[in-house]
């Protein structure tokens, strides 16, 4: 099963200027659908979707994404755009494990965290990281096992665990990086305290292109979950999941049917394709 897995972004009807904001930010980026509801958004090639949801959802660290800068010169440009407005989580300075690595939250409560690297490593340019907190603390590692065990061309491309002189829990993932479907995705664990946790701030998406496919990815990762409206679900450890047609991208771009699919839509938790045609 071919699958189109990225982000969406959950806005207070901020969508469409967040969307300009981030395609000015990163070059080689354009908007490609827009609506009162969702506006989709490549950056450098990679999908991103935002959704104007109003406000009962808020994004929150718990799902970040990295950025990979290949000069010291485009990671402080990049930074400095980002942090306006925003909030720093971790200062952008010298680490361990990178020459030049900052964590910010923009002004639209998306969190980048910024590091020098080189593309041929990990051949994307924005890689979604999962950080386990408060109850899901100490299940990544079984997180990454479970999503990789569902996906197609999957793989856990590294884990390394906290040690006992690290200052989280020892055994704990402390980085994992993996595929789902050839795409990157990292994860972590932490212990500290933290007041937030995953929500539907920022879920990911799964385009489908059949409804056996649908059906697949629903049953799979509705497993102790639960699930929702419209297409959502919640996994076990509280990651938010859309699990959608690919034809709904024609659907709604189409203003003459946008109005009718969405009611049909709404009223559906797992989609039906069929339905959605129909209407």
């Amino acid at each position: 099963m071919k699958n189109s897995i990225y982000p969406c972004l959950w806005f207070n009807n901020e969508a469409e200027a967040a969307a300009n904001f981030y395609c000015s930010v990163f070059k080689d980026s354009e908007i490609k659908l827009k609506s009162s509801l969702v506006v989709s958004f490549n950056l450098y090639g990679q999908r991103f979707m935002g959704l104007n949801g109003g406000p009962m959802f808020k994004k929150n660290p718990s799902i970040s994404f990295f950025v990979l800068c290949e000069s010291i010169e485009e990671t402080n440009e990049t930074w400095d755009k980002l942090k306006d407005g925003g909030s720093i989580l971790m200062p952008i300075d010298k680490y361990p494990w990178s020459e030049r690595y900052g964590w910010v939250q923009d002004r639209f409560g998306v969190s980048w965290q910024l590091y020098l690297g080189q593309m041929k490593d990990v051949g994307q340019k924005f890689t979604p990281s999962f950080m386990f907190v408060k109850e899901q603390s100490g299940k990544a590692e079984e997180a990454v096992n479970f999503y990789t065990s569902i996906f197609e061309n999957s793989s856990i491309n590294g884990i390394s665990k906290y040690t006992a002189e690290d200052a989280d829990v020892e055994g704990y993932v402390k980085h994992a990086q993996f595929k789902l479907n050839d795409q990157v995705f990292m994860a972590m664990d932490s212990s500290a305290e933290h007041e937030f946790s995953f929500n539907e701030g920022i879920s990911i998406v799964v385009t489908c292109k059949t409804q056996d496919e649908i059906d697949y990815y629903w049953n799979k990762l509705l497993e102790n979950g639960r699930e929702s409206q419209c297409g959502w679900l919640e996994d076990k450890y509280g990651v938010s999941w859309q699990i959608v047609p690919a034809i709904l991208d024609e659907l709604m771009s189409d203003p003459t049917k946008f109005e009718r699919v969405m009611q049909a839509v709404i009223k559906m938790k797992k989609l039906d394709i069929q339905t959605m045609i129909d209407a």
